[in-house]
């Protein structure tokens, strides 16, 4: 199998490595806008050695190279990766993106996905958006596990979880590192966010029990941090915004039938917080699940995008979900 990785930054690095060392996967490009990787060998930056792969600042590798498929990381966001998916797919290449919004972007962005599963389906590949949340968590995990049930009521769900490994963009769409007042305005003017991907969890979920969603209602609080907290690539003092406590609500008629909660930080612990994912499924049976401490958000982003890979590849052509494929699984541990 033959790969492109677009985009490395944290997440991408990641993938790439994966790639790299799996030993029977081939990666074959790199493409970064960052004109200080332009030009190096991609295991210089992987701490793998040489691997005769040189970064590009341009997409034209992927013509050069004519892989099987193009990893992109490099935006949460579908008006963001919508070229990239487009130069990708007319190279004739199936395509990942850890993308939030291209997790189930078929409500959210309705135009965008009819011309994406247009466009695949004339060119005979694939496209996935897929990582922990959206992607796994949050929708993929709980829809398999309403399959043990005779009837489904409603579903709470909460991730408590680290943003610490995560890189730049994530931290901006958060907030982390801004004072309340930017925070506010912030989410004012669009550049903060929160978690992306509930809509499309919610969707997905709902797609999957065959539910008619009415509405879903979103709320944004910024949480305000006591001590002093640093990452590689933001830093927090004390009174500073240190992640988001972002849940949603969606609603047949009056009914709220998914609720969701997911407050993220970086480093929680430093406050006595622990992180942990939570399922609870009301129906026949009732279904609780807990997992302590979360699935760690940046090591599960990097090993699904890397274990989608030959699923994606071996899939029907058009743009697909997490619930259209197989159940992932790990090709990592290929012996």
């Amino acid at each position: 199998m033959r790969i492109v990785s677009w985009g490395l930054g944290a997440m991408g690095k990641g993938i790439a490595k994966n790639i790299v060392e799996s030993g029977y996967m081939k990666l074959v490009g790199a493409i970064d806008n960052n004109p200080a990787l332009s030009g190096k060998d991609i295991g210089e930056i992987l701490g793998t050695g040489n691997c005769g792969v040189t970064i590009s600042e341009t997409p034209d590798v992927i013509e050069k190279t004519n892989p099987d498929l193009v990893v992109i990381a490099t935006s949460s966001f579908v008006k963001e990766v919508l070229p990239q998916i487009e130069y990708s797919i007319k190279s004739h290449a199936n395509v990942i993106t850890i993308a939030e919004e291209m997790a189930y972007p078929f409500d959210s962005h309705t135009e965008e996905s009819l011309y994406i599963d247009s466009l695949a389906r004339r060119y005979g590949v694939t496209v996935l958006g897929t990582g922990v949340n959206p992607g796994f968590v949050l929708d993929t995990l709980i829809i398999s596990l309403t399959g043990v049930c005779n009837k489904v009521d409603k579903i709470v769900a909460r991730r408590i979880n680290d943003l610490s490994p995560f890189g730049k963009t994530v931290m901006e769409t958060q907030g982390v590192g801004t004072t309340p007042e930017e925070f506010e305005e912030g989410l004012k003017s669009g550049k903060i966010v929160g978690h992306i991907g509930f809509p499309q969890s919610i969707m997905m979920i709902a797609r999957a029990l065959g539910w008619n969603i009415d509405r879903v209602e979103e709320e944004r609080k910024p949480i305000i941090s006591k001590v002093h907290r640093e990452t590689p690539v933001v830093e927090v003092k004390p009174g500073m915004v240190a992640g988001c406590n972002h849940s949603a609500k969606a609603y047949i008629g009056n009914d709220v039938v998914i609720e969701m909660q997911h407050p993220q930080q970086i480093h929680p612990h430093l406050e006595g917080v622990e992180t942990g994912d939570y399922i609870e499924i009301y129906g026949d049976p009732d279904i609780k699940l807990a997992i302590k401490p979360e699935i760690p958000g940046g090591k599960a982003t990097i090993a699904i995008a890397t274990n989608m890979i030959p699923i994606v590849i071996g899939a029907q052509s058009g743009l697909k979900c997490m619930a259209d494929l197989p159940v992932p699984r790990s090709i990592l541990s290929i012996k």
